[in-house]
């Protein structure tokens, strides 16, 4: 009596034989998907179980476990493995937050001498009080489970990101009037105008502690087909440090600038009469500042009453100097000119940064600023 199928026939559509065929046939395709498609091709085809794992040189419960799949669940279901319950976790949820917990604290907290968390120093605090904290299913804690734990939890107590606490209470109202400033300088430049007659508007702070840094061997140059770059000698000597203080006419992009060794009451006076001397004594020059002592002092103010009216001071908010314009002179300035030099002494180096400052006057750039002006309304 011939052998009689118990199980239902497999019914392929033509996607799903043509997914399997290309399947069954795939050289980069796992090992056991390519035999799962061999196996329920065979089957859609007619040929009995027995066949099929004979010829595939496997058994027959495997190959009834695939067909039963696709009867059940469908091909897709039956190609791939279905979801197991796994292993019982051994670290019990309390255990991992009592873990964060721990890495939400500051290590010199709990008597240790560091600051932040290292992976493998959190593991064996772990270790060492799992029991008395009623957790002893971490009493095998290594630091890879430690990571692994912190990265579910999207905790990184090893890394550090800086943030600006406001602790000027008029930040906003300060920060609207530099912004208002820029708008203005936005607005004539928009006309076409350069009321240098009428006012000037400066962008003004200082970059301390430029280095006078002399080689204690000469720099050599390329030389072509034989050495690429300039050679430098890592040894050098220190010659101390000199100040910048540089203000940017907003409008025409010209740079006022002082080298000194200090920046300090005197040294503003001295740039303030040098921008006094820059303009017409009709124009009235507003300075857009940082809250520097020496901006404010009893000398500055004393100066100031010498030239009523000439002045007008901006001051950006405390931890607002991102708002002062001249910032960006200063970083570019380092990332060009002062990158990697060298000078036999600081006067050296005061004249190298005054024919710097001629250079850019040369061809002036005018910075313009972008961000908030959109929310800004001058009247």
């Amino acid at each position: 009596m011939p052998f009689k199928r118990v199980r239902a026939k497999l019914v392929l559509n033509v996607l799903e034989q043509e997914e399997l065929a290309a399947v069954s046939h795939s050289r980069s395709e796992p090992v056991s998907r390519v035999q799962r498609a061999q196996m329920l091709l065979a089957y859609a085809s007619d040929e009995t179980v027995s066949s099929i794992a004979r010829r595939l040189r496997t058994n027959r419960p495997k190959v009834e476990r695939c067909v039963d799949k696709a009867l059940q669940l469908g091909v897709k279901a039956a190609m791939k493995d279905l979801p197991r319950s796994g292993r019982r976790a051994r670290i019990t949820a309390e255990a991992r937050t009592w873990v964060v917990n721990l890495a939400c604290q500051k290590p010199k907290d709990l008597g240790y001498s560091y600051e932040i968390w290292t992976t493998d120093l959190l593991a064996r605090h772990v270790r060492r009080h799992c029991e008395s904290a009623g957790h002893a299913c971490l009493l095998k804690m290594a630091r890879g489970t430690v990571s692994k734990i912190l990265r579910a939890s999207k905790i990184r107590p090893h890394k550090i990101t800086y943030y600006l606490e406001r602790r000027d209470c008029d930040f906003e109202a300060k920060m609207a009037n530099v912004l208002c400033v820029y708008k203005e300088v936005q607005l004539l430049r928009e006309k076409g105008m350069n009321p240098s007659d009428l006012i000037a508007i400066v962008s003004y702070d200082e970059k301390p502690g430029i280095q006078a840094i002399e080689n204690t061997a000469p720099d050599l140059m390329p030389v072509l087909g034989q050495y690429e770059t300039l050679s430098r000698d890592h040894e050098y000597i220190r010659h101390g440090t000199v100040s910048l203080l540089a203000g940017i006419d907003l409008l025409t992009g010209r740079v006022h600038g002082l080298v000194a060794d200090r920046h300090r009451s005197r040294e503003f006076i001295q740039f303030l009469k040098r921008v006094n001397e820059a303009y017409p004594v009709t124009a009235k020059i507003r300075i857009v500042l940082d809250n520097h002592s020496a901006h404010i002092s009893k000398e500055t103010r004393a100066y100031l009453s010498t030239v009523p009216n000439r002045f007008e001071f901006i001051f950006t908010p405390k931890h607002g100097s991102w708002l002062n314009l001249v910032e960006t002179f200063f970083a570019k300035m380092a990332h060009s000119m002062l990158r990697r030099i060298r000078v036999s002494s600081k006067a050296e180096l005061k004249q190298r940064i005054e024919l710097y400052l001629d250079e850019v006057n040369q061809a002036p750039v005018v910075f313009r600023w972008k961000y908030g002006l959109d929310s800004v309304s001058v009247a």
